[in-house]
């Protein structure tokens, strides 16, 4: 007699969790016919004890963390500029006023008076020393928030190289203080034009990936917790999540738009970090899928979901082979999906052979 069962698979690209009060969707592969195979040595896999999780699957978008505008300051013409996508680290220029390099310092604000001898203390004095210092003009320099002639020496030195008047002073115009190495995403200015105003506009070098997370999924992101990026081409690779908005954001709205439709739809962004950024390329920008743990189990009963046989009635069962090869129908209950293993309960023992198709 054709045996009434049927084994089921997820849907394809889904990871559902089919416990209580969850939802999936499966699809019959074919009837476990066994009167074709009854000469046949089933194939089996082993019942495992494994750590499983399920993911929700989000769309994201690859770029770069930080956004900057470069304001120049000079007096005279713009004679240089950097090409977008050049990424610009401290003490590289990044562009030129008048023939002079304009070069990067790494702070936390720029400066705002001119750093001179007789100057009152200050964090820009500290923010100047531990640019000299990180140039190789630290002889003799004690880093604090004092302008001493030590400083004042290494700002002579530091200007000699750079083939300038050795004033032993340092003007706001005289370089670009931003948080970290840049790298430009368009150019403003033009050669010829003034130096002043916009100059250009520049992201940080870190590789980033951006999710606007539904407010309703927020408890899936928790800083720190790693995922899985599909980017372009197929090619997968993992990250970990580096922070979490607290401010939610409401898509833009028209007349069309219904009532409460943007609180429903609100989102936060999630940013997120790459393992190895190498993973992405070249890519500079792409649209990417972001898998976020939202279920982990550890220490759980697993089986190959092929091995899944679905009754009309909606439960399920695996098909448990001893070592003489006899083949006993054993109820189960489904857990979460990982991949293409199954969390199960039942009179199941880690180890024992369970009855899959044939490949």
């Amino acid at each position: 007699m054709m045996d009434s069962r049927r084994r089921w698979w997820p849907a394809v690209g889904a990871v559902a969790v089919l416990a209580a009060g969850a939802a999936g969707t499966i699809h019959a592969l074919r009837h476990d016919d066994r009167a074709a195979s009854s000469t046949t040595t089933p194939p089996t896999a082993r019942v495992k004890r494994a750590d499983l999780s399920s993911a929700t699957r989000q769309d994201g978008s690859l770029g770069y963390a930080g956004a900057y505008t470069v304001l120049g300051s000079g007096s005279g013409r713009v004679t240089w500029l950097p090409a977008v996508g050049e990424a610009i680290t401290r003490g590289r220029a990044v562009y030129e006023d008048d023939g002079y390099a304009v070069p990067l310092f790494y702070g936390a604000r720029p400066f705002w008076r001119t750093l001179e001898s007789g100057m009152t203390s200050g964090n820009d004095v500290l923010e100047l020393e531990r640019n000299l210092a990180a140039l190789g003009y630290g002889s003799g320099l004690t880093v604090d928030r004092t302008f001493t002639g030590a400083t004042r020496s290494a700002i002579k030195q530091w200007q000699a190289d750079r083939k300038l008047p050795r004033s032993g002073t340092l003007a706001p115009s005289d370089v670009v203080v931003l948080p970290g190495p840049i790298r430009v995403t368009a150019v403003s200015a033009v050669p010829g034009g003034p130096a002043a105003g916009t100059v250009l506009s520049a992201s940080g070098t870190r590789r980033l990936v951006t999710v606007n997370l539904p407010v309703a999924s927020q408890t899936i992101a928790e800083r720190g917790a790693a995922v899985r990026i599909e980017l372009p081409g197929g090619k997968s690779t993992t990250g970990h999540i580096a922070s979490v908005g607290t401010v939610a954001a409401a898509p833009t709205t028209n007349s069309q738009s219904q009532t409460g439709e943007s609180t429903e739809t609100a989102t936060l962004p999630v940013s997120i970090t790459l393992d190895r950024a190498a993973d992405a390329g070249r890519l500079d920008g792409a649209p990417v899928t972001v898998d976020f743990t939202s279920d982990e189990h550890r220490g759980v009963l697993s089986v190959p979901v092929e091995a899944l046989l679905a009754a009309a009635d909606g439960s399920y069962s695996v098909d448990v082979v001893d070592d003489g090869g006899q083949v006993t129908p054993v109820p189960v209950e489904l857990g979460i999906f990982d991949g293409d293993d199954v969390e199960v309960t039942g009179n199941l023992t880690e180890g024992e052979k369970v009855q899959v198709p044939a490949a």
